[in-house]
């Protein structure tokens, strides 16, 4: 299981909380979440930022697209973009909020 490239310290990555966490990959569906996994594109998230209200990154297109929007960023840092476009084909940065 590899790292996070996205955080260091086991917290929800929006609220900062150490209770109740779950790992999220960003990316999924499709292969994605083993991409996720083996570039360490995934974060913790307390269960009020993950699935369980209409909060959560699974209910909330804007939380979700955020959180994505920064992992391509951080992918593209580390790697390129061309890399994250032949691995997730979205360019998630030309996508709007709602």
């Amino acid at each position: 299981m590899r790292k996070s490239i996205l955080q260091t310290k086991k917290e929800c990555w929006f609220c900062l909380t150490e209770k109740e966490l779950a790992t999220h990959h960003v990316f999924e569906g499709w292969g994605l979440r083993e991409k996720s996994e083996q570039y360490g594109l995934k974060v913790e998230l307390c269960n009020r930022h993950h699935n369980t209200t209409d909060e959560g990154v699974h209910f909330n297109y804007n939380m979700d697209l955020l959180l994505k929007q920064y992992a391509q960023r951080e992918f593209e840092k580390k790697y390129s973009h061309e890399l994250f476009m032949k691995e997730f084909r979205v360019n998630w940065l030309g996508k709007e909020f709602k």
